[in-house]
Formats: structure tokens, sequence, C-alpha cells
């Protein structure tokens, strides 16, 4: 980083439907997901040039995100959400951390239950030196 402090895109409330779960009905029909995406990294050079290519394109995020969703299919929501995280950090190389909410809208619970979710984060690996 450039010696100011890190920004955050925020990404909130993406719902994609995809297929994901334990049980086998859950592996069987789609369901609607609930994604909120954090990306950390120095948002300095994209305020000061106010040009795109100076930050993170939260529209390729997006759709990265999107396009793990569908194509995927974990068990666990803590397996998709370490995917996604994973995927937005390789995203571009000024992606410090990635902070993913997975949210499963209708969970095979028996009680009135908005959602269950996950929250995780990874960070970039750097090499030492």
């Amino acid at each position: 980083m450039s010696g100011s402090e890190p920004g955050r895109i925020e990404i909130r409330s993406l719902r994609v439907v995809g297929t994901h779960g334990a049980l086998p009905e859950e592996r069987e029909r789609p369901q609607p997901f609930e994604l909120d995406i954090d990306l950390d990294l120095d948002t300095a050079p994209a305020a000061q040039s106010d040009g795109l290519a100076d930050t993170v394109d939260y529209g390729a995020a997006v759709e990265a995100a999107a396009a793990l969703v569908r194509s995927s299919s974990f068990a666990l929501l803590e397996a998709l959400a370490g995917a996604l995280a994973g995927a937005m950090v390789a995203l571009d190389e000024r992606v410090e951390a990635a902070h993913v909410v997975v949210r499963k809208l209708r969970p095979p619970i028996p009680e009135d239950l908005g959602s269950v979710g996950v929250r995780v984060t990874r960070r970039r690996d750097r090499p030492a030196g």
C-alpha cells in the first residue's frame, strides 16, 4: 500500500441462486443465497485520479462471485464462503483482503428463521522478506 489507510469496496445483498447444502434435497434443488463482500485495498490512487483503472472493478467482483455460486456446488456454507473469498483475493492483486458473508435464505430448518450464514476473511499472502 502507498502509506495511506486502506479503504474498502462494499458489495451488499447480492442475491444468486445456487445448489449448495448438506441435505440431498438441497443438492437437487437450486435455492437463493445472499452475499455481502468487502474488499480491502488502497483507495488513494482512485480517489486522486478518479479513474477506474486505479481501483478494483466491483462489477467484475460481482460477476465473478455470481458465476462461482451458480457453477459450483458445496455441502457447507463455510466451503462456499471460503471459495468466494479466495476468488475475490485472486481477482486483482490490489485486493489485500476479502471479507465474505454467505446467507442461505431458505434453510431447511422448521423454525421461523430469516437466514443462516457464515462470515470468512481471506488475506493476500505476501512473501517474506
